[in-house]
């Protein structure tokens, strides 16, 4: 375990809001993108200079990059019919900022298994992927998708090549978003958009719940708040568009599963429900206003 300052004013100033529920050990599958061990977690503080949540201490920032290198996560793939319908709904307000694709290069940053760079590509753009894990690499070639294995610390990028940089649902799992973010701003082309999704901390489903909330979990690092959020981009050289929450589609079986992990007693009663109806299959909607999405121009060069 190591101890870290703020990612974001570099205090060294920081009161604990959630205590550590972590069990002996740490499981590596814990880092799936699917895992569902909701509620455990290291010690999560909140600097007391900028209001950045976070975990400290925390384990080494090189093993936690080699647990993302070497996680493998089939249930992702069960969940596919999903995640397409997600991510055909984020990329509709993206172009509504960048206008037509037209073949411009966009990058998705954690791409995991190539998704939402399919997605894109179908609708006109150079869609490129950059993503630590092997196994999820191997998943997106085999689609013929332009996948690159690495971090945006070791990936060979080109420099101010992108129109559109993309990052759903990883800056929370990053040890250095700050650094990210400003690896962003490298390789976008000036006047570039960045678009991050991510969990909300401040909303008030996350306020109402506590430290019952589902996405207090181990594989998560960073816990960004909207005004966080914003002046993090602003400090790594980003005018912040817009940012507003925004959800996601699950298929049924799939988000009653979820809820038996957090509910047993609801969760797998449902589930059973849910599978007796012949319902498993079907994508719902879900927005509870936990979720945000931020939109953001690269300034200057």
């Amino acid at each position: 375990m190591e101890h870290v300052r703020c990612n974001l004013c570099g205090a060294d100033d920081a009161t604990v809001v959630f205590p550590s529920t972590l069990a002996e050990g740490s499981d590596w599958r814990a880092f799936r993108c699917t895992h569902s061990g909701y509620g455990s977690h290291p010690p999560i503080v909140k600097c007391r200079r900028c209001g950045l949540v976070y975990t400290d201490p925390r384990p080494d920032g090189r093993d936690i990059l080699e647990t993302y290198q070497a996680v493998e996560d089939p249930l992702y793939i069960e969940e596919r019919e999903g995640r397409v319908l997600t991510f055909e709904h984020h990329l509709r307000p993206l172009e509504r900022l960048t206008g037509q694709p037209e073949g411009r290069p966009l990058l998705d940053v954690g791409a995991y298994t190539g998704v939402f760079v399919e997605i894109a590509g179908q609708h006109g753009w150079d869609a490129w992927g950059v993503e630590p894990s092997g196994w999820a690499v191997e998943q997106a070639r085999s689609r013929g998708l332009h996948v690159v294995q690495g971090t945006l610390d070791t990936a060979d990028l080109p420099t101010g090549h992108f129109a559109v940089v993309t990052m759903w649902d990883v800056i929370e799992h990053l040890t250095d978003p700050h650094g990210a973010l400003l690896q962003a701003h490298r390789l976008l082309r000036p006047g570039g958009l960045l678009v991050v999704h991510t969990i909300d901390i401040e909303s008030l489903f996350a306020r109402l719940m506590g430290p019952r909330w589902p996405w207090l979990m181990e594989m998560h690092i960073y816990y960004f708040s909207r005004s966080t959020m914003r002046r993090m981009l602003s400090d790594c050289g980003f005018h912040v568009v817009s940012d507003r929450p925004q959800g996601r589609y699950l298929r049924l079986g799939y988000l009653m599963n979820r809820v038996g992990a957090l509910l047993p007693v609801l969760g797998r009663p449902a589930e059973w429900v849910v599978s007796r109806l012949g319902l498993r299959g079907t994508a719902v909607r879900i927005n509870l206003g936990d979720l945000f999405t931020a939109y953001a121009r690269k300034t200057g060069r």
